[in-house]
């Protein structure tokens, strides 16, 4: 017999396999050797009171043979000679997933990546943090497996009605990655653990007979009446085939600026804007977990939080446990921060974007950019953010505290960020609106989280690469661009996702409607 039993366990006795079947077994009344094995379905950790939990839901084998977990079998085609072929832009998760969607309907996807390959990426990324010189194609955001690569792995999403997310998690499985990301309440497979497996999605793409070409900056699309006909790249080579997918994350300004000149229809969206706070790790697992010391069977503690001030909305973003906090600029002269953590969450820091709702009322000054006005106000900032950094990638910064009081810090903590950092006052980089309403919110979370309002943290600028400042409008039925009946719109850089999950989601659900579209031709 299986049987689906729920468990609430001290996280020792979470991690004691022998003692949860021995719950099983008293809670069924059956003897412990009948218990054959167990299948861990949902796990979770309850931090609420002074006492953590973990809650467990698991599948018990009782007096039957005890199977392994059935992980999803995947069909994936020779498509080398496919008559049906897809030009995919951008090798991030979106591209990624539509390109192993297709091969499974054998439909042919031609990959064109603008960056490097995953290993050449660590030589470009040791050079920004090392040198403070960022190549603007091959970098954190630009690169085989797109901006989740070198920044964390989360897998955590609340779109849960937009696609398969069992379907995407097993990939990562059939890939690589450990099984308890498909059981976890906030999966996370790590920075140094996703090139490996990207490496594995790419080698099964190529094997297929797909193609996957590097280096290859879209610089043209090739339009004959409502149709993209041809693809162009920098170094002059020319691409054609039934349709085009676009999936060239949020940060690609140029992508932006090659649809409005070619007057394809793009808008202007709302996004949102802060700053990277860092704890000390310890500090953090104080504060949620109730204790001085974390136990070793509980992984370094999170956080998350909304707060309202004054209409506008302040949250946290892409936190990071155990992390560093990375420079994520795409071109010189601008300062972007992002957070990512190792699959052990083992550095000695915290940290999280916090960041302000940034809607079109707050983007006046730039209306005469039309469809690229809030990319224009993103960039603006985080050029005022690298001047006050004073080059090289050196970020301005603040303890947290003396964030709050407009104070100058006199010195500042240890931190992450490995282009080091540099004294001073936010309010002279960001806008009046952004750095009110994160003062105002800091003060307030500081009321509800005890501890966290402290200068052991603090505050480093910018973080504003939060979601595409862009949407490139389609037709919720076809999923096509509203005027070119062949190009599709996908994933984060067009405006329909907003992490390595859902982007994963949306190029797949983009890939079924054109594999029905060829389908039906």
């Amino acid at each position: 017999m299986q049987k689906n039993i729920s468990l609430k366990v001290l996280p020792s006795e979470a991690a004691n396999e022998n003692l949860v079947k021995q719950y099983i077994a008293s809670a069924e009344a059956v003897s412990l050797s009948a218990i054959t094995g167990i299948i861990i379905q949902k796990q979770s950790i309850d931090a609420r009171g002074k006492q953590v939990w973990i809650n467990l839901s698991v599948t018990a084998f009782i007096n039957e043979p005890f199977r392994q977990r059935e992980l999803m079998k995947f069909n994936f085609k020779d498509v080398k000679n496919a008559n049906k072929r897809v030009i995919i832009v951008g090798a991030g998760p979106a591209g990624l997933f539509a390109s192993l969607y297709l091969i499974e309907k054998g439909i042919k996807p031609i990959i064109l990546e603008r960056g490097k390959d995953v290993r050449a990426r660590r030589r470009d990324l040791a050079l920004l943090n090392k040198e403070g010189e960022v190549n603007p194609e091959s970098n954190y955001c630009f690169g085989e497996g797109g901006a989740g690569t070198y920044s964390d792995g989360k897998l955590y999403t609340r779109s849960t009605k937009r696609g398969d997310i069992n379907r995407i998690l097993n990939l990562f499985v059939h890939f690589g990655a450990e099984e308890n990301i498909l059981y976890e309440a906030h999966p996370h497979i790590g920075t140094n653990k996703l090139p490996q497996i990207i490496t594995a999605m790419r080698k099964t793409i190529i094997d297929c007979g797909a193609e996957f070409h590097f280096e290859k900056k879209v610089v043209d699309l090739v339009k004959d009446n409502d149709k993209i006909v041809e693809v162009v790249t920098a170094d002059g080579s020319a691409f054609n085939a039934n349709a085009v997918i676009l999936a060239t994350g949020h940060s690609a300004r140029d992508i932006f600026q090659l649809l409005n000149a070619k007057k394809i229809l793009i808008e202007s969206k709302p996004f949102a804007l802060g700053v990277r706070v860092e704890h000390p790790q310890s500090l953090i697992d104080n504060v949620q977990y109730h204790c001085a010391v974390r136990s070793e069977f509980l992984p370094p503690a999170s956080y998350n939080w909304v707060q309202q001030v004054d209409g506008k909305g302040v949250f946290s973003f892409c936190m990071c446990p155990g992390g560093i906090i990375a420079p994520a600029a795409t071109s010189p002269g601008e300062l972007v921060v992002n957070g990512w953590s190792p699959s052990k969450r083992n550095n000695p820091f915290a940290n999280s974007g916090i960041v302000v709702t940034v809607e079109e009322k707050d983007m006046q000054p730039f209306k005469k950019y039309g469809p690229l006005a809030a990319m224009h106000f993103q960039r603006s900032i985080e050029e005022k953010a690298f001047g006050a950094g004073g080059g090289k990638f050196v970020a301005p910064a603040q303890r947290l505290v003396d964030f709050t009081n407009n104070k100058l810090s006199s010195s500042l903590p240890g931190c992450s960020y490995l282009p080091g950092i540099h004294s001073s006052l936010l309010k002279n980089v960001l806008p009046g609106f952004i750095h009110q309403s994160l003062q105002q919110a800091f003060k307030e979370y500081g009321k509800r989280m005890k501890g966290y309002l402290t200068n052991d943290a603090i505050v480093v600028a910018t973080e504003s690469r939060t979601s595409s400042p862009v949407r490139i409008p389609r037709n919720p039925a076809t999923l096509q661009h509203l005027q070119i009946e062949n190009l599709y719109p996908c994933g984060e850089g067009a405006g329909y996702a907003g992490g390595i999950v859902s982007a994963a989601m949306d190029g797949e659900r983009v890939a079924k409607q054109i594999a029905a579209s060829f389908a039906c031709s």
